[in-house]
């Protein structure tokens, strides 16, 4: 039988917004499987314990870099919050979206291999980034990047320095700002319904099944309930039908519309997202240290 730990629980409540005796209950008969507790939780407690799901989080930055028709934008993950504000961290993460935009690498490797100097290091920012390791004294990596050179007009928005949205547009540049900012706040998935990820709908539908069998209905209302489930999941997670953040009463289709502007694509990145980041049960490892000492006294 699978331990579960208070830190187990509360990782669970925070992702879920649930009662910590439910996160208990959903994690023991889950047997200590975060992500099969969450929808054990979804299917008895309902939407709610979804709306406040917080991504899986690890440390670093979103920067990006625009210029003209071309821009980037780069996820650098560290070990602590403190790295993330040093100076030379922050100057190799800008640099990094720089090269990106202006070399087009093919992928992380190729980027490394792009001359650059800094602080003493060289020649390429792959060798940078191992001399700030020795330096800064804490593992750091490129995770991911994102390049827009299609011909369309670029939106940027970084919200601090955990969240960084890339909007290619034509039209109105406040409206693609606008969007950009409303991506951050509400994370799409996709553009339209159409778009969303299959591997996505078929959790929904298993969430919404299990949920509408409870309802003991018959079961051609129990399959429009859960269609019903699943429309209105992918109306809420595609980009042009979610209410627009800035008016309640426009969707940020009609924005765009009412704008003349129109949005070809967007890329959102949130720092650490899907990371699973160790969190240490310091009691446990207390109590492991204590029960060493003793046997070795003995």
């Amino acid at each position: 039988m699978a331990v579960i730990t208070a830190s187990m629980v509360a990782e669970l409540r925070a992702k879920t917004d649930a009662p910590m005796m439910e996160c208990k209950k959903a994690l023991t008969e889950a047997e200590g499987d975060m992500v099969k507790a969450e929808e054990l939780l979804r299917v008895k407690l309902g939407t709610k314990a979804g709306k406040a799901a917080s991504r899986v989080t690890a440390e670093g930055v979103v920067t990006s870099f625009v210029s003209g028709t071309t821009g980037a934008m780069i996820e650098v993950n560290c070990e602590t919050d403190f790295v993330t504000k040093n100076d030379s961290f922050l100057a190799l993460a800008n640099a990094a979206a720089k090269l990106v935009a202006e070399h087009n690498p093919a992928d992380l490797a190729a980027l490394g291999e792009l001359p650059y100097s800094q602080d003493s290091f060289g020649p390429t920012l792959e060798e940078v980034r191992k001399g700030l390791i020795g330096k800064i004294g804490e593992n750091m990596s490129f995770r991911r990047f994102k390049r827009a050179a299609g011909g369309a007009k670029i939106a940027n928005y970084l919200h601090g320095t955990r969240i960084g949205v890339l909007v290619e547009f034509e039209g109105d540049e406040t409206a693609a700002k606008d969007v950009a900012m409303h991506v951050a706040a509400m994370k799409p998935v996709s553009l339209t319904s159409a778009e969303v990820p299959a591997d996505l709908i078929e959790k929904e539908r298993s969430v919404a099944a299990a949920k509408a069998a409870e309802s003991g209905k018959p079961a051609d209302i129990v399959t429009k309930m859960v269609e019903g489930s699943v429309q209105k999941y992918l109306k809420e997670v595609s980009l042009f039908n979610q209410t627009f953040v800035k008016n309640d009463k426009q969707t940020i289709e009609q924005m765009l519309n009412a704008a003349n502007t129109t949005v070809s694509a967007f890329t959102l990145y949130v720092v650490g997202e899907g990371i699973e980041k160790k969190v240490d049960d310091f009691a446990a490892e207390v109590a492991a240290q204590v029960a060493a000492a003793q046997g070795s006294a003995a």
